[in-house]
């Protein structure tokens, strides 16, 4: 975008410049050293919402949903919105927004320019040349100068790749009236938008604070030497009289960048920043390298919207902006099997809508509700217990949750080698979190599986590791493994001929839970006690590693519930086992959730 840009009264998202004042609904604040925090006491701070947008089509429609459900009176707010440099579709997402909601808003401003589509030097759309940061900082300090001259009391900045899910999120930040809150926001990795510390020459600083502060440890308001992405500043307060993004203070001699530019001002003006992280305020997706591309980022945005769907509230696009449907396919498989309790619909509605976003057509398959067979039925069905078979952990016998995992899995055996003639499908049960690339990594490593013609029965796409020893990896196949003992049976991919071997072992006769029963088949299992029951251990399993699967939930995690491990004993409906959870449902702490399945490098604004 050039400064020589008309600007036009419209719509469009970029980063979001909110101009707010006092929280609606509740008593005043405290005055500032700026005097009182709105302008007439009658009706609510006025609202700037600045959206800078270049290749943002990947979040837009969320991002401009999120901004639509915000809980504040929209003719309070003026949007400034500006988009350049574009080689997608922005510009025309930003237009038919704006063009829809244009009338509710107090005011809007819609700079937007075609060309040129990069900058000079440019190695990619991701690549951050010095151009493009004192570009992005003229931009900013545009919005700044517009809030100030539009006298409106607060300016809210939030990048379009920050979905502001919690629509209170604007009230709440008036509401701690400080110069300059920024709430915290989430990613899939360790990624967020603050820094704890910095060092005198304005580069990063680890210290003790972060942790406990990104994993909500510690609860506050805390100050903080940098905040960015999404943050709101008081314009009436004196501190911030003298904030500015361009052109850098005289004294800076810091790195060429906004955020650490305007981290300085701050500093430079006595604008101390504050991090809250009481709530749930959203997600930020995890910046890309120099080197890759918009369909990376893409990827990954999908699978910030997959983590909203597990820990919520859930990323809603706008209603105004169109989206093209998506097109589920098998992805190569003859089918993929989704496993879900009839009275779980929340589970599987969440499922599916993961397996949308994915792109990935699935068939549900009815759970057998074990909570739901007497001792009876469960005669009627054949089912016997293996000989001397106790749970080492629980101190109990099996379960009836775990007679009906067991029947839905072999329910689906049957169809993959009876009734259909499966040659390779994916079976998943319906509390599954995948991880960040899951199709893409799963599509190669089949591809290179099939190179080398390997002869496999089963892999495990989740599953939790026992034993703590490496396991031996396959050759000319990356990123696969021979497993060990190893528990759950979340996800998988299961051949024909290895639903036939399962099949053959008659295990309905002389059953125990069906993730103590696959290890017995590819002969792992350590009691060997319970490996005399099958004389054919010959199933050939693999393992993705890193995983590509995990479940949604833990045990001690406010949301975990199991309907396998919690429910009568298998042929006594009087015996309940009443507990909170086994040694299986544990997280496996030798692989931390959100660095174990890509790796996301460090980039200037990353924690780590």
């Amino acid at each position: 975008m050039r400064r020589a840009a008309a600007w036009l009264r419209a719509r469009a998202p970029l980063f979001l410049l909110f101009l707010l004042g006092a929280d609606l609904g509740s008593p005043s604040p405290p005055e500032g050293p700026g005097g009182p925090p709105g302008g007439r006491r009658d009706e609510p701070p006025s609202v700037v919402v600045a959206i800078l947008a270049r290749n943002a089509q990947h979040s837009l429609p969320h991002y401009l949903g999120a901004l639509e459900r915000m809980d504040y009176p929209k003719e309070r707010i003026s949007i400034w919105c500006a988009t350049d440099h574009n080689i997608d579709n922005t510009t025309e997402m930003l237009h038919e927004w704006l063009t829809a909601v244009e009338s509710q808003y107090r005011d809007v401003v819609f700079r937007s320019v075609e060309e040129p589509s990069s900058y000079p030097d440019e190695l990619g759309p991701k690549h951050w040349t010095s151009e493009r940061f004192e570009h992005l900082m003229r931009l900013k300090q545009d919005a700044l100068d517009f809030a100030r001259s539009e006298e409106a009391d607060y300016i809210l900045f939030a990048d379009t790749d920050c979905i502001l899910t919690d629509n209170q999120t604007l009230r709440f930040l008036i509401a701690q009236n400080q110069s300059v809150v920024a709430p915290m926001l989430e990613s899939q990795t360790y990624y967020s938008n603050f820094w704890c510390g910095i060092t005198p020459q304005g580069y990063y600083r680890r210290t003790a604070d972060y942790f406990p502060t990104k994993n909500r440890q510690r609860l506050g308001c805390f100050a903080v030497p940098m905040v960015y992405a999404t943050f709101l500043i008081d314009l009436k307060r004196g501190d911030t009289a003298g904030l500015a993004f361009h052109p850098p203070h005289p004294q800076y001699t810091w790195p060429f960048d906004d955020i650490i530019v305007f981290a300085y001002s701050c500093q430079a003006t006595g604008a101390q920043m504050y991090l809250c992280n009481t709530r749930q305020f959203g997600f930020i997706n995890v910046p890309m390298k120099s080197h890759e591309s918009l369909e990376d980022e893409r990827i990954n945005f999908v699978h910030l919207i997959l983590e909203a769907m597990v820990d919520g509230p859930p990323m809603l696009p706008s209603r105004h902006v169109y989206l093209p449907p998506k097109q589920p396919t098998k992805i190569g498989f003859d089918e993929v099997f989704l496993i879900n309790l009839v009275r779980r619909p929340d589970r599987k509605e969440r499922m599916l809508a993961a397996l949308l976003e994915l792109e990935i057509d699935s068939v549900v398959v009815p759970a057998v509700d074990g909570s739901a067979l007497n001792s009876s039925d469960i005669k009627k069905l054949g089912v016997d217990l293996l000989p001397g078979y106790y749970d080492p952990f629980a101190g109990r016998t099996l379960t009836k949750g775990e007679v009906g995992c067991f029947l839905s899995h072999h329910r689906v055996w049957q169809e993959v080698r009876v009734a259909r003639g499966l040659e390779r499908s994916i079976v998943l049960e319906d509390d599954v979190r995948f991880e960040a690339y899951f199709k893409k990594r799963l599509l190669r490593l089949m591809a290179e599986v099939e190179q080398v013609q390997l002869d496999w029965d089963l892999i495990y796409l989740g599953r939790k590791q026992v034993n703590s020893e490496d396991e031996a990896p396959v050759e000319d196949v990356r990123n696969l493994v021979v497993p060990e003992y190893s528990y759950w049976t979340l996800a998988y991919v299961i051949s024909q001929q290895g639903a036939q071997k399962l099949l053959d072992a008659q295990p309905i006769s002389k059953m125990l839970p069906v993730d103590e029963f696959l290890p017995i088949m590819y002969d792992k299992h350590p009691n060997e006690e319970y490996k005399k029951h099958f004389s054919q251990r010959d199933l050939r399993a693999f393992s993705v590693h890193p995983l590509l699967a995990y479940p949604t939930h833990y045990t001690g995690d406010a949301q975990w519930m199991s309907d396998t491990e919690t429910s009568t004993i298998w042929n006594d409906d009087s015996q309940k086992t009443d507990w909170s959870g086994s040694q299986k449902t544990l997280k496996d702490v030798r692989v931390p959730r959100g660095t174990s399945g890509q790796s996301f490098h460090p980039t200037s604004r990353d924690e780590l």
